[in-house]
């Protein structure tokens, strides 16, 4: 991996030009591809190479990486992009509307605000069938009333549940007993204790779902899901007991 950056970077640099290496879904690179990687963009850095790593992934991934190679921490830059605030939320879905000569009612964004959370792929998907099914301008409240039982289903059918099926039975009672106390974060000691058991042997089970992209400890001890709503879905899906 080192020699073909290397390799990429002295024929672009040669040319007068650039590489930008995009990668996604970088958490489910193994250890050893992920610690090679970085390897090879280390060495471009320090050989002052036109070679540049973009990656996204899960909020686990700058732990992920430092466990890689503990340089990763100032080599690169890992700037979260989660869930996007009202105002930004809002011009998601409103600039592309009004280029359009369409607009929304107000109460037609607050209510796809709330449906969302800001999430940007709900915000795509809301915004998908609200704009395929809306009669006229402006969108209404009951325009996105209208659609939310097709986009419940789409979701649930085509986002969560993909999620859900990588799972073990045991991860999925683990799940469960998270969406059971709420959306979180949740300390790890309560997840245990609506499961009736120790800390200490759920800990592997935590660390499956941490690696299969499920959840993410957002401060020590603490979980909490990778996607908002999924504590609803598993509420949903897999009835308590």
């Amino acid at each position: 991996m080192t020699d073909l950056l290397v390799a990429t970077g002295e024929a672009a640099r040669d040319r007068g030009s650039g590489v930008l290496l995009a990668v996604d879904e970088v958490q489910y690179l193994s250890a050893m591809e992920l610690a090679a990687l970085i390897t090879g963009i280390h060495r471009t850095v320090q050989l002052n190479l036109p070679v540049v790593l973009v990656g996204a992934g899960l909020p686990q991934l700058p732990g992920l990486a430092g466990d890689a190679k503990s340089y990763a921490e100032r080599l690169f830059e890992f700037p979260r992009i989660g869930s996007l605030d009202d105002d930004d939320a809002r011009s998601v879905l409103g600039i592309p509307v009004e280029q359009q000569g369409v607009s929304f009612e107000h109460e037609a964004l607050e209510l796809l605000l709330r449906h969302t959370r800001g999430y940007p792929y709900f915000l795509q998907e809301w915004g998908y069938h609200v704009w395929n099914a809306a009669p006229g301008s402006p969108i209404t409240a009951a325009d996105v009333n209208a659609v939310a039982p097709e986009v419940g289903r789409h979701l649930d059918e085509n986002f969560f549940l993909v999620r859900m099926d990588r799972l073990t039975p045991a991860e999925k009672r683990y799940l469960r007993a998270m969406a059971g106390l709420g959306s979180g974060p949740h300390r790890s000691g309560d997840v245990a204790a609506e499961l009736g058991v120790k800390v200490e042997s759920v800990a592997p089970r935590r660390s499956g779902l941490i690696q299969k992209g499920m959840i993410y400890s957002p401060a020590h001890g603490d979980t909490a899901f990778t996607v908002p709503l999924f504590d609803e879905f598993l509420r949903r899906a897999l009835p308590a007991g």
